[in-house]
């Protein structure tokens, strides 16, 4: 596809999919040949929320939430490739074609890129032809049709004759969706689900997520390439553990309760799913340089340098949570060192500040005191500042990504008391738009 603006025609994409359209997925698609990748649908008040950060050690652009999760997170190699898809109320809103239509004319005239819209077929022909053809009007550039009924689970066939009409009723690129069940198992079908639609492009969802290679050209790679190529981009962008193995789980398919499928769910962090793929070198590599890129930012800008006011010893840092590994906190490092140097448990004194309720917390460790001269926007995050400037004061590893192995946190630490994950890793959109329904 020529570089410039997001084309809908002749192509085909990776379609939306829940907790699977993250960007190592996306990457990978790309990759092996599809032309267009949809992230997973975001919901839209979430992501009014969101702060957009440039992550110059990961070289990212992160929308990160208020509680510090990162909900999107894309780079370069998408850009011109990527289409951010934001919903809300999901199939509900094809009951209301008014609002639809509000929705999507709004969009059409608020962004400079493409808007595209995804629906489910309604439950006759006519209706959903008409529904088709007000979203045209709004000045969508493609829609995307799941030839399903509200209703439908992806065991249902799908109903590409509904598909076909539509593609018949407007001029616009119309994408088909939902062939995984019974069209799509190869390269060579995707053509071919094409033609039996009449429409203009194809989008796939399942038939991508178990074997992202259907895109090539050549032809499908063996699982376990897949799988490997998969991880590595988990690793290179510090993909959340939990979704990395959702991912991998989903691959695995029958094959979940193999040896390495018990591997993989027992796995907590993407260090120990490296190790079940025999990645460990790939990851110590990967966490040494972007360990360097973390010191060259750092040392480009003026060094933090403790400062003693008055029985306090303070330094100008703030928590930064995407810098550290998901289960792994400051807070834990130095309640962990404390326990080993056999002192009493750390004791924090948190204040709040009431013209922006911002907090400033002390901790107090074999009765010295330490804080951070910058104030945080929640409790939580400036106890974990004022524990950063303790363990830096003292020299000691405070678990940023790269120090997860120091010794002080064993893995029981950094379970959760149902050995699940703890936390995760953020509006300017980056490629085209799109409406789900």
């Amino acid at each position: 596809m020529a570089a410039g603006r997001l084309s809908f025609s002749n192509i085909t994409a990776l379609a939306p999919m829940v907790r699977v359209g993250t960007l190592p997925m996306r990457l990978l698609a790309l990759d092996y040949g599809a032309d267009v990748v949809y992230c997973e649908e975001l919901i839209d008040i979430k992501m009014a929320q969101c702060q957009r950060v440039v992550n110059e050690v990961l070289e990212t652009v992160d929308f990160v939430a208020p509680d510090d999760r990162v909900m999107f997170r894309t780079c370069e190699r998408e850009k011109g490739n990527v289409v951010f898809q934001m919903g809300g109320m999901g199939a509900a809103l094809l009951s209301d074609p008014d609002k639809i239509e509000a929705i999507l004319r709004t969009l059409v005239t608020g962004v400079s890129i493409p808007v595209t819209c995804k629906i489910r077929i309604l439950p006759s022909l006519e209706e959903t032809i008409s529904l088709v053809r007000r979203i045209e009007k709004t000045g969508a550039a493609a829609v995307a049709v799941h030839g399903r009924f509200k209703e439908e689970r992806p065991r249902h066939p799908v109903h590409c004759d509904y598909i076909q009409a539509v593609a018949q009723a407007v001029s616009i690129p119309v994408i088909a969706n939902g062939g995984s069940l019974d069209h799509v198992k190869t390269n060579a079908d995707i053509e071919e689900f094409r033609k039996v639609t009449g429409a203009s492009s194809v989008m796939l969802a399942r038939a991508a997520m178990w074997n992202a290679s259907v895109f090539r050209s050549q032809g499908a790679l063996p699982l376990e390439k897949i799988m490997e190529d998969y991880l590595k981009y988990a690793i290179r962008y510090d993909n959340n553990a939990f979704n990395t193995k959702y991912c991998l789980c989903q691959m695995l398919r029958d094959k979940v309760e193999s040896p390495l499928g018990k591997q993989v769910q027992a796995a907590q962090t993407n260090a120990e799913i490296s190790e079940a793929y025999g990645l460990q070198e790939f990851y110590r590599q990967t966490q040494e340089q972007l360990q360097a890129r973390r010191d060259a930012l750092q040392s480009g800008s003026q060094p933090e340098r403790p400062v003693t006011d008055g029985d306090v010893t303070t330094m100008a840092v703030k928590f930064e949570r995407r810098e550290y590994p998901p289960q792994i906190t400051p807070k834990m490092f130095l309640l962990e060192w404390s326990r080993k140097e056999k002192l009493e448990q750390p004791q924090y004194e948190t204040v709040q500040r009431a013209q922006d309720r911002a907090f400033q917390s002390t901790v107090t460790v074999a009765q010295k005191k330490y804080r951070s001269s910058l104030w945080e926007k929640s409790k939580k995050f400036a106890e974990q500042a004022a524990a950063i400037v303790c363990l830096r004061v003292l020299g000691v590893p405070e678990g940023r990504i790269g120090e997860e192995d120091s010794g002080l946190v064993c893995k029981r630490k950094r379970e959760g008391k149902d050995g699940s994950l703890h936390g995760s890793r953020a509006p300017h959109l980056p490629g085209g738009g799109v409406l789900c329904l």
